[in-house]
C-alpha cells in the first residue's frame, strides 16, 4: 500500500529525515515511536505531501508521488486522511458542517449524499447526539473525533494520524483510541505516530522506532516492545515505560 525509498528532507540546516525506509501493508498498521524531534511528524507530512521530500521517492499503491506533479497531490489527497495533534476544526462551523464542508468541494457529491455520510461517519464516531454543537461546545476528545470523521468522509485508502491524543487530558484518550481500533479492526491501513505504548502493542502489526531521523529499528510490534535489539530503542522503551 505504502513504500517509502531512502526519503531525506531537511528545513535549512536541520536535516530531519536521513534516509528513511518504511513499507506498509495494505490493511496493516505500523506505530511510529521515538522522541520528539526525531522526525516523525515529519514523516507523516512527507507521506501526504504536506512537506515534499529533498530526496528519495514514495510509492501509494504502486505509483510513485514524488514527482512534483499537480496530479500527484491530487491523487494522494483523494487517498490519504491525515488527523493532526491539533483538532483543527472551523469553529463557526458544526459539528456535521466540518465532516461534509470538503465532500462537497473536493469530492463534488450531492447535498443528500453529503448529509447521510456526515450523520453515518458522527455515529460511527460515537457522536450523533453532537452533530448540530459547534468545536467550543465539545471536549478535546469529542472535537478529535469529529477531525477523524471527517478524515474518513473522502473515503481514504491511508489514514494519518500524527501524536492525535497528546493535546488531551488523559481521561479522554481513551475513547479517541477506541475509535482507532475500530478503524484497525475493520481493516484501514494506518500509519500512527505515537506514545501511547498499550495502543502500539494491541494493535499495530508492526512499530518502527525513529530517533534522528533515521529508523533506527523496525520490527513485528511485541517483539521489538518487549525485546529491543537496539541499545537506542532499549533506553527510549525504558524511559518511557517508567514514566
Amino acid at each position: 500500500m505504502l513504500r517509502l525509498d531512502d526519503v531525506h528532507k531537511s528545513f535549512g540546516d536541520l536535516h530531519v529525515l536521513r534516509g528513511v525506509g518504511l513499507e506498509v501493508n495494505r490493511g496493516g498498521v505500523v506505530c511510529v515511536i521515538g522522541p520528539s524531534g526525531s522526525g516523525k511528524s515529519t514523516l507523516l507530512r512527507c507521506i501526504n505531501l504536506l512537506e515534499p521530500p529533498d530526496a528519495g521517492r514514495v510509492y501509494l499503491e504502486g505509483t510513485e508521488i514524488t514527482a512534483q506533479k499537480r496530479s500527484d497531490i491530487d491523487f494522494v489527497r483523494r487517498r490519504v486522511g491525515m488527523v493532526f495533534q491539533q483538532f483543527n476544526l472551523f469553529p463557526h462551523m458544526t459539528a456535521v458542517q466540518n465532516v461534509s464542508l470538503a465532500q462537497h468541494t473536493v469530492l463534488g457529491r450531492s447535498a443528500e449524499e453529503v448529509r447521510q455520510k456526515s450523520g453515518e461517519l458522527l455515529q460511527r464516531v460515537g457522536l450523533e447526539d453532537k452533530v448540530d454543537e459547534y468545536p467550543e461546545r465539545l471536549s478535546g476528545g469529542q472535537q478529535q473525533r469529529v477531525a477523524i470523521a471527517r478524515a474518513l468522509a473522502m473515503d481514504p485508502h491511508v489514514m494519518l494520524f500524527d501524536e492525535v491524543t497528546s493535546a488531551l487530558d488523559p481521561e479522554l484518550v481513551k475513547e479517541v483510541l477506541d475509535v482507532m481500533r475500530e478503524l484497525a479492526a475493520e481493516g484501514m491501513t494506518m500509519v500512527v505516530v505515537t506514545h501511547e505504548m498499550g495502543f502500539a502493542r494491541d494493535v499495530a502489526d508492526r512499530v518502527a522506532f525513529m530517533d534522528e531521523g533515521v529508523v533506527v529499528e523496525e520490527g513485528e510490534a511485541r517483539a521489538l516492545l518487549d525485546q529491543p535489539q537496539e541499545e537506542r530503542t532499549r533506553q527510549f522503551l525504558g524511559a518511557v515505560l517508567e514514566h
